[in-house]
């Protein structure tokens, strides 16, 4: 069936490009919000970024370390990202281009980062998903501006959240549902636009630089249900976006981390189709 629903939760989250996340469906996903009030907050978590192309992402530990190994007869190996005893990818340490030597102001971090965004009309990728408990999904993610845009989760996940220009769909395959929402509606929207102003799109609030990471936190006040808070992580040294976390209105904490980009490619238009009068 299809409806015109409050937004759910991970919906959100998932659209964090897109949506923002709540308490999860079984399956492995709920996007139904909590009747109860969001309890209060612990300070924000930092969560963790994965290296540009994370090779050794999902690797065991063992395996990714031998990797990492020289012999005795052969130069050492270029450095490769390992992974932590969380599961986690790591780049070990290597020399990074030229980054500004001064933290950038407010109003240069902007101008960097719509230099960035208008720079191409299309993206594609790989990300990693921190739901606001902690769990963890991966997907690959397709955008198509003006307007266009699919997160596609990898199993055991059956969702797939799909902005065709005009709505939001938010299809999950195995319960044979779909509900729909204007883009309007959702975090984050702006990054769809043909052209991006994030001063006038949004109410930037801070800037930030820890080491080659630029931090832009910013308010959108014309989501559902209220203000969401959004922080752009960029990588100043590798000019791309490398993580956005997005709070909503509820409270709920959902961090995306992406790895892989591709701006030259062109998506699949069919990526991008929500059938409007059936679900599946």
């Amino acid at each position: 069936m299809t409806s015109l629903s409050p937004m759910p939760a991970l919906a959100a989250a998932a659209l964090a490009l897109a949506l923002a996340s709540g308490p999860v469906f079984a399956q492995p996903l709920d996007i139904k919000p909590s009747a109860q009030p969001a309890a209060p907050r612990a300070a924000q978590r930092a969560f963790p970024l994965p290296p540009i192309r994370p090779a050794g992402l999902g690797l065991p530990r063992t395996e990714a370390a031998a990797q990492s190994v020289p012999t005795a007869s052969a130069p050492p190996p270029a450095q490769e990202p390992v992974v932590t005893a969380n599961n986690e990818p790591r780049a070990t340490p290597a020399a990074k281009p030229s980054r500004p030597s001064t933290p950038l102001s407010k109003a240069e971090a902007v101008e960097r980062l719509n230099a960035y965004f208008n720079g191409f009309s299309t993206l594609q990728g790989d990300f990693i998903q921190f739901a606001a408990d902690g769990r963890r999904f991966e997907g690959k993610l397709y955008i198509q501006r003006p307007g266009k845009m699919r997160f596609e989760y990898r199993p055991p996940v059956t969702m797939e959240v799909i902005a065709d220009g005009t709505s939001v769909a938010i299809r999950d395959r195995k319960l044979a549902t779909q509900d729909l929402y204007s883009i309007g509606q959702t975090p984050l929207k702006f990054l769809l636009k043909e052209q991006m102003n994030l001063e006038k799109d949004t109410i930037v609030t801070g800037v930030s630089t820890k080491g080659d990471i630029l931090s832009l936190k910013l308010e959108d006040r014309s989501t559902l249900g209220g203000t969401s808070k959004i922080t752009l992580n960029f990588d100043l040294a590798a000019n791309a976006l490398r993580q956005w976390v997005v709070i909503d209105p509820q409270g709920y904490e959902t961090s995306v981390s992406v790895y892989n980009l591709d701006t030259q490619r062109r998506p699949d238009q069919k990526n991008f189709v929500i059938n409007y009068e059936r679900v599946l």
